[in-house]
C-alpha cells in the first residue's frame, strides 16, 4: 500500500487532528450520527463492527456511546494516531481492539458492518478497489459498509473549481501552495468513479446518503 499516512505521523499534526475535521468537513458530527444509524439498520444487538482508518478515535467514540452492546475492531497504519485514539476511547477500551497496520494484516473474520470515513481520498484508485474488495470479503452477507471522503468532478475545469471551493471553505491560507500540496497527496475520484469502485468490489444497493460540499458519503451492502 502507498505510504499515505505520512501527515498522520507528524506529532504536531496528530496533536491538532481533533480540531481539523470539525473545521473542514461540513456536518462532521452529523456524519458520524448518520453512519451509526445506517450501520444499525441491519446490525444485530451485539454487533462487531470494523472501522478502517480508526486513528484519532472520533467516530469510534460516537459508535460506542450510542451502542453499548457493540464491539469494534479499529485499524490504522499510523501508530501515532492510534495512540491518540487510545486516549479518546479510554472509557470504552474493553469493547474496542485497535490494530496497528493495514486491512490485509488485520484479524480474519466476518463483521456485521464496516466504515471507512475520511480515508479513501488518500489512496489511489486501484489500491482503493482492492481495499473495497477486502472489506467486502470481511463482511457478512448483506452487512453495510459506510464510506465518506472527498469526491467531486475530475474534468479539469470542475476539478480546479472544486479545489478552490474546498480551500475557501476550510479557510486555508496560501491557496495555490496548498492546492499543490493537496493534489500531491490526495487521490480524489469523481462520485461516479467512487460508486464504480464499490460495484467492482462486489457491493450492491449503493446509495448516496451524504453530500457536504466537496465530500460525499455512500452506504453499500455486501
Amino acid at each position: 500500500m502507498s505510504n499515505s499516512n505520512e501527515p498522520f505521523s507528524d506529532p504536531q499534526a496528530v496533536a491538532r487532528y481533533a480540531e481539523g475535521p470539525r473545521r473542514i468537513v461540513p456536518g462532521f458530527h452529523d456524519l458520524h450520527r448518520m453512519t451509526t444509524l445506517l450501520l444499525a439498520e441491519r446490525a444485530p444487538q451485539s454487533a462487531h463492527m470494523l472501522v478502517l482508518g480508526a486513528g484519532g478515535g472520533l467516530e469510534l467514540k460516537t459508535f460506542a456511546e450510542t451502542h453499548p452492546d457493540w464491539t469494534f475492531t479499529g485499524i490504522d497504519p499510523s501508530l501515532e494516531m492510534l495512540q491518540l485514539a487510545e486516549k479518546t476511547l479510554v472509557s470504552y477500551k474493553n469493547r474496542i481492539h485497535l490494530h496497528h497496520g493495514y486491512l490485509a494484516e488485520a484479524p480474519q473474520e466476518r463483521y456485521d458492518g464496516a466504515t471507512c470515513l475520511l480515508t479513501l481520498h488518500f489512496i489511489p484508485r486501484e489500491e482503493r478497489r482492492q481495499i473495497a474488495a477486502d472489506l467486502h470479503h470481511r463482511l457478512k452477507p448483506g452487512a453495510p459498509l459506510v464510506v465518506a471522503h472527498l469526491s467531486f468532478p475530475q474534468d479539469p475545469d470542475q476539478k480546479t473549481l472544486w479545489y478552490e471551493r474546498y480551500l475557501a471553505f476550510s479557510d486555508t491560507k496560501d491557496s495555490e501552495l496548498n492546492r499543490a500540496a493537496f493534489e500531491s497527496r490526495l487521490n480524489i475520484l469523481s462520485p461516479a468513479e467512487d460508486e464504480s469502485v464499490l460495484r467492482e468490489a462486489g457491493f450492491s444497493d449503493i446509495n448516496l446518503f451524504y453530500a457536504g460540499f466537496a465530500f460525499r458519503g455512500w452506504v453499500a451492502h455486501a
